[in-house]
């Protein structure tokens, strides 16, 4: 499965601060069907990522119904993507 959307770039200032995009509602629904027979605990639904010419493997998060792209800080300087930036993002889902 591939998805490809826009989303603004947020931070979580958790005990393991993170910046994250969210992925759309109508995204969420097809990731939520699929999660079932790829995801591996805690509703983590592996992925390969790509934001404009960098690419990386990491897992969406669940979160409220819907699911959070991790930014790893490699991707983010590589791209100079910065908080509240909006950023296109093409998902494929492992499985």
């Amino acid at each position: 499965m591939e998805l490809a959307f826009s989303g603004e770039v947020w931070f979580w200032r958790g005990p393991a601060p993170h910046h994250f995009v969210t992925v759309p509602d109508e995204q969420c629904a097809a990731l939520a069907a699929a999660a079932a027979s790829v995801s591996y605990g805690w509703g983590m639904i592996p992925v390969g990522v790509r934001i404009g010419g960098t690419a990386w493997r990491t897992s969406l998060w669940p979160k409220d119904g819907r699911y959070l792209v991790p930014l790893r800080v490699a991707a983010r300087r590589a791209e100079g993507i910065e908080l509240g930036d909006r950023v296109d993002v093409r998902l494929t889902v492992d499985g």
